[in-house]
Parts: structure tokens; sequence; C-alpha cells
């Protein structure tokens, strides 16, 4: 390994622990790396599949990065001065990147002394400064990160196990590698269409109850969006809220709200990694990207602690065992056979606040009126979710058959056993 560093970083200025990270990790992207990596640390069997490793490929990201990731390439392929270029056209478009601007200082100070460590400053000000200087070395990291492990082509979060038209985009968050992911969805299927950098609660992840500073895991959509002339300036481009907590959420006790995707302040290009109260943060261009991009209501979010990266096929095979229950809760109800029919939700049951038997009248009222034609269901999307319960989210369009008109649904099914059951079904705006 100290090997490949050295060839790599042919520079006189730059001590051996300079961005070591940066070594490591575009050493890792080297050509052969992959093979060795695969030689020397076998995943475990049961392991979640990590994005593989490739060949330094283009970081389908916001532009920001994108030039600092091209200057930390010009840094190991010791072309430090058009690194050096590079890093000061960057800090002057984006004078608030404080990670450009870590990288660029230490690019001008090599140039005078030899550098001990990325962010290289005095020892006064490191003291100062140290829990900052940590933080973006953590951001670099992890940023670097995304350049070396992308996620296979043709591949999708395991979640997603159908999705119809209808989601034209949707969203995946990897928070262990502080990363979103926009998907386009259309005739083809699921394509990747751009990734960024994003920040996660300060405590981490898995949120619980109001004020723990963590973010939520799960599944979400995207509620509103919210304009940013109506909002403080701290939220910066804008703010697209989440369904936290959504009925998953609700059913074991968790509490608390006011989840969103926003931005950051004027003054501020990207936060740590961990340092937000619980939402999801991004750059302001990136922010930006996405709020022009999707769409309110119909956009999903899925938040996993590590994404697992599957073929479109294996992730529809994951909803086989479902399907079967849920065709048979579907002719139950076109054949009007309510008994049938409530075998299909759970005694906890809820609907905006309804339990089963407040829930009972509606089923019988909108089996009346199919009055034997039976229903359409149409634009079916399922999303799956594992944690310490296995659940599906599905959402879909109804209508008795021979009408033009319907209403939008959302079930949460749960896995008990062998059997699939409702716990929550709602109609949708």
């Amino acid at each position: 390994m100290r090997a490949l560093w050295i060839l790599s970083f042919n520079m006189k200025r730059f001590a051996p622990a300079v961005l070591s990270a940066l070594c490591l990790t575009l050493a890792l992207a080297a050509p052969g790396a992959q093979a060795r990596s695969r030689s020397h640390h076998a995943p475990h069997p049961s392991a979640t599949p990590a994005p593989a490793r490739t060949q330094a490929p283009a970081v389908t990201d916001g532009l920001a990065e994108a030039r600092l990731i091209q200057v930390y390439r010009l840094i190991a392929a010791a072309r430090s001065r058009e690194a050096l270029a590079q890093a000061e056209t960057l800090v002057r478009d984006h004078p608030n990147f404080q990670l450009a601007q870590l990288v660029y200082g230490d690019l001008l100070s090599a140039q005078m002394r030899p550098l001990r460590q990325a962010g290289d400053v005095p020892d006064t000000a490191a003291q100062a400064g140290e829990a900052q200087l940590k933080d973006l070395r953590e951001e670099a990291r992890l940023r670097l990160k995304a350049l070396s492990e992308r996620p296979p082509a043709n591949t999708v979060p395991s979640q997603f196990v159908a999705l119809s038209a209808r989601h034209r985009h949707a969203i995946a968050v990897d928070t262990s590698r502080s990363r979103l992911y926009l998907f386009e969805n259309g005739e083809q299927g699921m394509k990747l269409l751009a990734d960024y950098y994003i920040s996660v609660g300060k405590l981490g992840v898995e949120k619980g109850s109001e004020g723990d500073q963590r973010t939520p895991l799960g599944i979400y959509f995207i509620t509103s969006n919210l304009d940013p002339r109506t909002l403080k300036d701290f939220y910066g481009a804008g703010a697209l809220p989440i369904n936290y907590p959504n009925p998953y959420d609700a059913l074991r006790g968790k509490t608390g709200s006011g989840i969103w995707l926003h931005g950051t302040p004027p003054g501020q290009f990207s936060r740590p990694p961990q340092s937000t109260d619980g939402c999801v943060v991004m750059a302001n261009p990136d922010l930006a990207h996405i709020i022009q991009t999707v769409e309110v209501r119909s956009t999903p979010v899925v938040i996993a602690p590590s994404l697992q990266w599957v073929s479109p096929q294996a992730a529809r095979q994951q909803g086989q065992g479902f399907e079967a229950a849920f065709n048979a809760w579907r002719q139950a109800k076109s054949a009007g056979d309510l008994p049938r029919l409530l075998g299909y939700y759970t005694p906890d049951f809820n609907s905006y606040g309804k339990n089963l038997s407040d829930w009972t009248p509606q089923l019988q009222q909108e089996v009346a009126k199919a009055a034997g034609k039976g229903f359409v269901l149409k634009d079916l999307s399922v999303l799956h979710w594992t944690d310490t319960a296995e659940t599906m989210v599905v959402t879909f369009g109804e209508l008795v058959t021979g009408s033009s008109r319907g209403s939008t649904k959302r079930q949460y099914w749960v896995r008990q056993g062998q059997q699939w059951k409702i716990f929550f079904e709602g109609v949708i705006g």
C-alpha cells in the first residue's frame, strides 16, 4: 500500500501522512485494486453487499463536489500546479465551501513547507479548531468514498420492489455513507440520475422520540415543498418535509415531527456528516436540483442505515410472497366477502385515528358501492422495509369497475409469521 501512494503522491512538499484517506481511496480505485481487496477482505456471506469498487468513475453529483474530486485526482497524479489552479477557482466560485478551502490552503502551504496532515494549520489554530478539522476530514473521507465505491451498474436499492409510472422519481439515503441517491423511473425502469453528499442527525440515526437529534429510518414520502421565502435563512434553498412519523413509526410509539430535506445557511456550503437535529441536509445547489426534479406526494424517500444494491429482478422477487396475500385481499373485496376481507386486517389496525371497528363501516360502504362489480386497481407501487419486522408499503389507485373516478390509497402491511396483515389503510391526496 505504501508503494501505491508513493507512486501517486510524488509531491516533495507532502509528508506521507498528508491526505492519507485520499491515498487509500484512490489506491482502491486503481486498476486491479478491486481484485486485491476481494482476495484479502472477503465479505461475510450474510453481510450487506457494499457498492462495487470501480476505476475512478465520473461522480454524478453536484458540480462543486465533482470539481473538488477533480482537485483530489490532480493531487494524486502529482499535478500540483493544476490542482492549485482548480482549487483556487473552486473557492472563488464557492467561498463558503469549507472543505474546498481546506484543500486550497494545504496546496498553498505545500509550496512553502512540508505538510504533516490534511488541514495542516499552526498548532495554536489547530487546537482551537480541532473539532472542525476533524469534521472536515470526515467529510472528505465520505466524499472520496463515493468516488471509489459506486453502486453496481443496473442495480437499485432492495426496498424498491415495484414503482408505477406515477412515481416519476425516487430517493434513497444511505446514512452510513452520508449519501443521497436520486432516481428517475421511466419506461426502462429506474435509472440513477445523481447522488449527493448529505448530513444527518448529531446523534446518528433511528429516531425514536421528539428532540433526540436522530434521523429516522424507514420509507417516507415527500409531503410538500416549502417556499424558501417563508423560511429562515437557516434552511437555505428550501425544504421538502417527509411524513415522519409514518404509520409504522406511529405503531411503534415513535414521536417527533418536522423532519425535512433542506439546505444550508448562506454562509455554509455543507455541514459535517452528523450535525443536524434529525433532518437530512444538503448543499443548496444540490437541494435546488432535487426541488426542481421531484414531485410532491408521489416521491418515495427511503432512509436506510446501509443500502443493499440488487438487480431490479431481485428486488421484485422479494415481493413474491406478499403478492399472493395482496391478491387474496383484492379478491375478497371484489367478491364483497366482508368476513374474509376483515381477516386481512390486524386487531390493532389504525387509519388516521380510526380503529378496526371504526373502519369496518367504511369497508362495508365501499363493498356496497361496488355492488358485485368488483374493483380495478391501477398504478400499483410496492416498497419493502425490514428491521424488527418485515413490512410492505403499497400505493395504488382504486375504482369500481366501469367507473372513471376513484381514489388513491396507501396500505401498510406487516408480516406475522407466514401471514401478511394490514395495519394501516387510508386515502391519500
